[in-house]
């Protein structure tokens, strides 16, 4: 029985108060042995109905604190929602105080770990990717040093441009290392232009070309005509043009070989709205949320060769962002997947023309 402390100190009263009128009405008929062992019954009585109070009062509410406490260590906090209504007892209301603290710290210890996870997997992802082309060029370098002049010229010129290699990749590494962390931190800002968006895809495929005809992709922009004066936007054209070629790689490489790479322009509204959709094998739905992360990889047996440095999409996700958009992703497995993001059209083409 949940009763409140108005209702428990009404009861006291009602009981103490009869105890006493009937032990005064029948005190002066009784020797003063039976009047004192009368006296001594209504103490232990009023001494029972105190103590009871007190227990229903502090301690089980003490109890139900620590009740309350033991779910949410075991992430229970559904049987909490009914526990955190307006109540005037000040115990009652310090016990879901103390709840409602304890819930929101647990959920702040569980963020950190997640973080600390997050930080985990970041290290030993950046020290891989750096251990493998500084490791690379440190073994050509050395056997060239090794062999000095036994080795034959064009063996040596062959280790010394692999050691190049990789040292360029490690160099853009580092770069979007940089870049990345720049971006998270708001120290880039977007220098916005007005600019042709179709001009921008048909120089990026002319970029691409070489590397889509190696996986014989075929490269089309939707739609084929394009409107007079080209389909104009208001952005960083440096910065979008690097989100386009990270968004038109990977869907060369993850492509079907063979296949088509689409990128679709479409007027809506106030913004143009970009889509690079290929015909590859899609990503799983529990993948999909992942892909921006830095480094994550939906196929750890992908070679970094194969599969890049990871960094790609987690910076052209900033960039967007940027640009106060995001980019959405539209997969099926088995069905190929599509990456699209909006930019804003130019109001007043003379006034829009500044940076930011």
């Amino acid at each position: 029985m949940d009763l409140s402390s108005r209702s428990i100190a009404i009861i006291i009263a009602l009981l103490v108060g009869g105890v006493l009128t009937a032990f005064a009405w029948i005190a002066p008929t009784l020797p003063f042995r039976e009047a004192f062992l009368g006296a001594g019954v209504t103490v232990a009585a009023c001494f029972l109905l105190v103590y009871l109070s007190f227990e229903a009062l502090i301690f089980q509410e003490i109890n139900n604190i620590y009740a309350g406490l033991e779910h949410i260590k075991r992430k229970e906090f559904r049987r909490l929602s009914n526990k955190f209504l307006f109540r005037p007892e000040p115990l009652k209301r310090m016990r879901d105080e103390i709840l409602q603290m304890a819930e929101r710290k647990q959920r702040e210890i569980d963020e950190l770990r997640r973080l600390q996870e997050l930080r985990r997997e970041f290290l030993a992802d950046v020290s891989h990717e750096l251990k493998t082309p500084i490791f690379a060029a440190q073994g050509f370098v050395h056997t060239v040093l090794e062999e000095g002049a036994e080795m034959d010229e064009f063996i040596r010129d062959k280790f010394l441009r692999k050691a190049a290699n990789s040292l360029d990749a490690l160099d853009a590494l580092v770069h979007d290392l940089v870049t990345i962390s720049q971006l998270e931190k708001g120290v880039i800002r977007m220098r916005r232009k007005v600019f042709d968006v179709v001009e921008l895809v048909q120089e990026l495929f002319e970029l691409l070309e070489q590397k889509a005809a190696e996986r014989h992709v075929h490269l089309e922009l939707f739609p084929p005509t394009t409107p007079p004066g080209g389909l104009r936007v208001l952005a960083d054209r440096n910065r979008i043009r690097q989100v386009l070629i990270n968004l038109i790689d990977n869907a060369i490489k993850h492509g079907r070989e063979g296949g088509h790479v689409v990128v679709s322009l479409h007027e809506s509204g106030k913004n143009v709205r970009l889509e690079v959709r290929d015909d590859g094998a899609g990503i799983p739905k529990e993948h999909q949320h992942r892909i921006f992360e830095r480094f994550y990889r939906i196929d750890k047996s992908r070679s970094r060769d194969s599969g890049g440095s990871g960094l790609g999409l987690a910076i052209s996700k900033h960039i967007v962002e940027a640009h106060k958009s995001s980019i959405r992703v539209h997969s099926e497995v088995g069905q190929g997947t599509a990456l699209e993001f909006k930019l804003p059209k130019p109001r007043k083409a003379a006034a829009l023309q500044k940076e930011e």
